[in-house]
């Protein structure tokens, strides 16, 4: 009996633990996860699964999860592999490929998936493609020809969280912010009712629920919540838009119903717009609903114009052209809102957003234009009692990510939100200055290190004084930046299958006018090569890293920082004297000492590097066990080697 109570407890070991059952669990838990909007939970147990079931559904969830908490990069990866999978004629994956190589500035591979979900789309007609195409196109015109907008990230407004809608309101600056733990923007907001919804933070993003936050204008750090008062049952707040005078405010708010039931699942609750007046002057009143608020349908992004009496705002009410359109209302005689107009001469089948009226032009944003990636600000001027066809504000107001909230507070100046990379966090606010004339101009080619060829379709990157300028280089290999301010910058080059070439450039001591010329040259990465380390020599006793050696040190940490994507194995090898257990045990000694070096001083991640010993089991000569041999012979063999394992 006893006997087989130890065959039956190990068997049901051995089952528990079987790779089909870890892999189940993790998916099961994963799912759990993406359906209460945790992505980034739910992309760690998907990795783990995916470990030994590759199959479809996982790798479609990785996608999807990496593109909804804005992780582009590893979305356009597992995107790649989905559209390759058995069942990828799943058109979806192939145009949310497409969108997130537009968000990495891959136009040319964005087109082709562009193309391929046509093919797989009867219902998408040949003007819908045609724009997707154009936008493409244009993007590569716009990164390479830049628009004179200098844009600075505001620092001192900005959190690691999302931070957007930037309104000037009595020398100060008020600000929708989700800080404390990003909360995801969007026409609806979704809520989890877990517990049932958890009243001080946002699922999908761990923070805190949007509010209105006040900050100081000329880079003051003393940001604060912005005084209004809202109900037990509100959750999201803001944007805010403020009358000329500063007594009225309109805003977004979304109201969870008073009776939740307390079920895991998830409600969509409609954002609505309110509005409030100062009572006495300085204490605002409580916030009332505006008029067209309606349980079925969004209302946001609320813009009360300069004369008081239009409010733009945004809805999905039946009767749009899809997505949220632009509507506006005038206050009639008894300051009641009359019916919302759709304008039909900006909107799309997609989203609009945060539009603003400023010296007679419209701004807003939208997501189905000819844009660069997500949301693009347009700008449309007054035509006929509406507005003429909107155009695309280029590049750099525009990037490959989203870009809205646009507020001119003079004809040169004003603030936008963008979740753009180098920021300093989700969405970040920035102040940008329309220059005449850009100062300074920085050009040149990216060539292969090894051929010297031109290298077309390289992402170029140029960083410095709070900004982030991304371009393509052309079928030459050319790139072009400009910037009016100086300061000290970092050309950085990359290429898919190339190490990327990073160079610093200044303008502190050009003059205005100057055209500056930076060649980058990207080395082609060939898997499992060994490459000698020239300073590093393995003695014949012990393993230790000379004065000299520290130069290719730091350039092996520099090669790893500038490649976060790159693996690589560090080889010591010595000579064929001695005994070769030693000389094996000598040499994983010496690869030991050179990863620890470099996670220590480079605080490289010591998963990216392998540390291998070979002893003398890969002689560069003849120099074997009973051939003498002279000294410099020997030398040749006693050498470390780093090969790059992997680069994805």
């Amino acid at each position: 009996m006893k006997r087989c109570l130890i065959a039956f407890c190990l068997l049901t070991g051995l089952l528990l633990h079987s790779p089909n059952a870890t892999a189940q669990h993790y998916l099961e838990q994963a799912d759990k996860q993406y359906n209460l909007f945790n992505y980034s939970k739910a992309i760690a147990l998907y990795k783990q699964a995916y470990k030994t079931d590759s199959s479809f559904y996982i790798a479609e969830h990785l996608a999807n999860s990496y593109r909804l908490v804005q992780d582009y990069k590893n979305a356009e990866s597992w995107y790649a592999i989905t559209t390759t999978m058995r069942d990828a004629n799943k058109a979806e994956n192939f145009l949310r490929y497409a969108q997130v190589l537009q968000n990495n500035a891959n136009y040319a591979e964005a087109k082709k998936q562009f193309i391929k979900y046509y093919a797989l789309s009867p219902e998408i007609d040949q003007t819908q493609l045609n724009v997707w195409l154009t936008a493409c196109d244009s993007a590569i015109v716009w990164m390479n020809n830049p628009r004179p907008f200098t844009l600075t990230n505001e620092l001192a407004l900005n959190s690691p969280a999302s931070d957007w809608g930037a309104v000037n309101y009595n020398n100060t600056i008020v600000f929708a912010s989700d800080r404390k733990k990003a909360a995801a923007r969007g026409a609806f907001l979704r809520f989890d009712t877990d517990k049932p919804v958890n009243r001080e933070r946002y699922l999908w993003t761990g923070n805190d629920y949007l509010r209105l936050y006040q900050g100081e204008t000329g880079g003051a750090a003393d940001t604060k919540l912005f005084a209004v008062t809202i109900g037990a049952n509100d959750y999201h707040m803001g944007p805010a838009s403020f009358t000329v005078d500063g007594n009225e405010m309109y805003f977004t708010l979304t109201r969870l119903p008073a009776k939740q039931k307390d079920t895991a699942a998830i409600t969509t609750i409609k954002p609505e717009i309110f509005w409030s007046k100062k009572a006495d002057g300085t204490r605002w009143s409580k916030p009332l609903p505006f008029a067209y608020n309606n349980p079925k349908y969004s209302a946001g992004d609320p813009y009360i114009a300069p004369d008081g009496k239009t409010l733009y705002f945004v809805s999905d009410m039946p009767g749009g052209k899809g997505g949220t359109d632009i509507y506006y209302c005038k206050k009639g005689v008894a300051d009641n809102w009359e019916q919302p107009v759709n304008l039909k001469s900006v909107n799309t089948t997609g989203n609009e957003r945060t539009a603003v009226l400023y010296a007679g032009n419209l701004y807003f944003s939208s997501d189905n234009n000819t844009g660069m990636g997500g949301l693009d600000i347009y700008k449309a001027v007054p035509r006929g009692g509406s507005f003429a066809k909107a155009q695309n504000m280029g590049y750099p107001v525009n990037s490959p990510q989203d870009d809205f909230a646009f507020i001119p507070v003079s004809e040169t100046r004003g603030y936008l939100s963008s979740n753009r990379t180098g920021g300093a966090g989700s969405d970040d606010i920035y102040s940008y200055v329309q220059n005449p004339v850009p100062a300074y101009v920085f050009e040149g080619v990216v060539y292969d290190k090894q051929s010297n060829e031109a290298i077309a379709g390289s992402k170029v990157i140029f960083t410095g004084n709070n900004k982030v300028l991304t371009t393509r280089s052309d079928n030459a290999g050319k790139f072009t930046f400009s910037t009016g301010q100086k300061g000290n910058y970092t050309l950085r080059g990359e290429k898919q299958g190339y190490l990327s070439d990073n160079q610093t450039l200044s303008t502190i001591n050009l003059k205005p006018g100057n055209i500056t010329r930076k060649n980058l040259y990207l080395d082609k990465i060939v898997l499992n090569k060994p490459v000698r380390l020239d300073h590093l020599y393995l003695d014949i006793t012990e393993a230790y890293i000379t004065d000299d050696a520290r130069s290719d040190m730091e350039k092996l940490i520099r090669l790893l920082k500038d490649n976060p994507a790159v693996a690589i194995e560090i080889g010591a090898h010595t000579d064929s004297r001695g005994n070769a257990a030693a000389n094996k045990e000598l040499s994983q000694a010496c690869a030991d000492v050179v990863v620890k070096y470099i996670v220590d001083k480079g605080g490289i991640n010591p998963k990216r590097i392998k540390a291998r010993g070979y002893g003398a089991t890969q002689l560069l000569n003849g120099c074997k066990v009973g051939i003498k041999c002279t000294e410099r012979e020997y030398q040749i063999n006693r050498r470390v080697e780093f090969k790059i394992t992997n680069a994805e």
